[in-house]
């Protein structure tokens, strides 16, 4: 199992302790020197002041953010977790990815979804309503961008006549894109067309809140690992399908970090059901404590649980 550490960029304060070029840096140095595989961060653009009131977070640009992650690191992969594809336009999108995994020397890990928060989709202007079509006819014209040669699309919502954008990012055919969400529409479209799947924790009682399925258990994940495998299998999927996933009863938002038994069964559980990734967050008032759960996680969690 591999595993994804949060890059706490979405703390505003302390003013200093993390939105600096210099914190960015010493972060992304001491997950890559913990032999810590991948760092990621998020992306609201535009928040709704009334999800922000309810426990919401501000962010970074997320490319803006992992370049200054990638300029401090040789090795740390750069993961967007995630991208919501149908907030821009495809071609934009496909060239900051690009020119973020030139860069960095083929380091990328594009996390996607269609997103949830209706507010942020009207301040941008972009399509809430039909957003899931938007999205996959997005992932298909990215992935014919990331070609470097000439692309002629006639979609519903994106054409191109002929048009070409350079440098096509290292990684071939493209960096591996992950799908976000629970939803029966995200499984099929991460086994279809993409690289991997990123579910989440949902209990019932906020699954209309973020707008997707819930998924509570283990047994949940088991059915949808298992949905996932056979839409691959119908549709001649030959290659691996990542699946990213935190353990249950961790959040970001957790007050305290948990006991390093709860997260060793926790990952133990999910590697049982082909869990190949999980994204690790523990709370952090200031950098200092950041640091610290970066050593107590390469001495406590991970030699318990490479092997999985």
């Amino acid at each position: 199992m591999k595993f994804s550490f949060h890059l706490p960029l979405d703390h505003l304060d302390p003013p200093g302790e993390f939105l600096t070029a210099a914190a960015i840096a010493e972060m992304a140095q001491a997950l890559e020197a913990a032999a810590i595989d991948a760092a990621y961060v998020t992306e609201h653009p535009a928040p709704a002041d009334a999800w922000l009131a309810s426990g919401g977070h501000q962010a970074l640009d997320p490319f803006v953010a992992l370049s200054f992650a990638a300029a401090a690191t040789t090795k740390l992969r750069l993961h967007t977790n995630l991208v919501v594809v149908p907030y821009h336009n495809p071609w934009l999108t496909a060239k900051a990815v690009a020119s973020l995994d030139v860069l960095s020397g083929g380091r990328v890990i594009m996390g996607i979804g269609s997103g949830y928060m209706e507010g942020e989709f009207k301040a941008l202007n972009a399509p809430f309503a039909g957003r899931g079509a938007v999205m996959d006819e997005a992932i298909a014209l990215m992935k014919q961008i990331w070609t470097g040669e000439s692309v002629q699309f006639a979609g519903t919502h994106f054409q191109a006549e002929g048009n070409t954008a350079r440098p096509a990012p290292i990684q071939k055919p493209h960096p591996p894109i992950w799908v976000g969400g629970n939803s029966d529409r995200a499984i099929r479209r991460a086994a279809e067309t993409c690289d991997g799947w990123s579910p989440f924790p949902v209990k019932a009682k906020y699954s209309a809140r973020v707008r997707t399925d819930e998924l509570a258990t283990i047994e949940d994940l088991r059915r949808k690992i298992g949905q996932a495998r056979e839409i691959g299998a119908k549709a001649g999927r030959t290659r691996p399908l990542d699946i990213c996933m935190v353990p249950f009863g961790m959040a970001m938002q957790a007050g305290t970090r948990p006991q390093a038994q709860m997260v060793v069964d926790g990952l133990a559980e999910l590697a049982a059901e082909g869990v190949t990734w999980s994204v690790m967050a523990f709370p952090c008032s200031g950098r200092r404590q950041y640091l610290d759960n970066i050593d107590w996680f390469a001495h406590e969690i991970l030699p318990a649980v490479r092997d999985l």
